[in-house]
């Protein structure tokens, strides 16, 4: 299972956001705990925040259904175009939760392959917060979100990237 990696195009491109450490990444042999896509409903809605080279970021998030939760995110460039996108999904599995995501260009074309997409399975889940591995989602005061990812290029050492939001909607 492909856990974590982005295309080293974004390293490339831009300066990341801010680094912090707020990911943590599964041990060999790991077994995701029991969890349910409802208890992550405080997700729900739009986001709005800074994300690589302090352009702008969005995200959004739809209430549940048939155990998934459907999200976008948007990754501007400084001039205010579209960097990439990504579809992603928070889905129950196997007594788990685990979020799958693809990413796009501008023009719709993926990154992964076809059949492929980027997997992060459940860590840990509190009240305000889920831990999957190398992507933390938690509060971040009465309405922000804190969004932590550990991406990776080819060949290069994993970094943190963190994107705070605030909810617009």
């Amino acid at each position: 299972m492909r856990v974590w990696t982005i295309a080293a195009a974004v390293g490339a491109l831009m300066a990341p956001p801010a680094q912090a450490n707020e990911t943590r990444v599964a041990p060999e042999g790991h077994i995701p705990p029991p969890a349910q896509v409802e208890a992550l409903d405080w997700l729900i809605g739009q986001w709005h925040g800074s994300g690589i080279g302090e352009a702008a970021a969005y995200e959004s998030w739809l209430p549940p259904s048939g155990g998934t939760m459907v999200g976008s995110f948007v990754q501007e460039t400084p001039a205010g175009g579209i960097m990439f996108t990504e579809h992603m999904y928070i889905a129950e599995d196997a007594g788990s939760l685990v979020v799958r995501l693809k990413h796009f260009n501008p023009d719709l074309t993926g990154w992964e392959e076809k059949d492929e997409v980027v997997s992060f399975p459940l860590l840990a889940i509190e009240e305000c917060a889920a831990y999957f591995s190398a992507l933390t989602y938690r509060c971040d005061g009465a309405d922000g979100l804190l969004v932590a990812v550990r991406v990776k290029g080819a060949g290069e050492a994993a970094e943190e990237l963190v994107f705070r939001f605030t909810r617009i909607r």
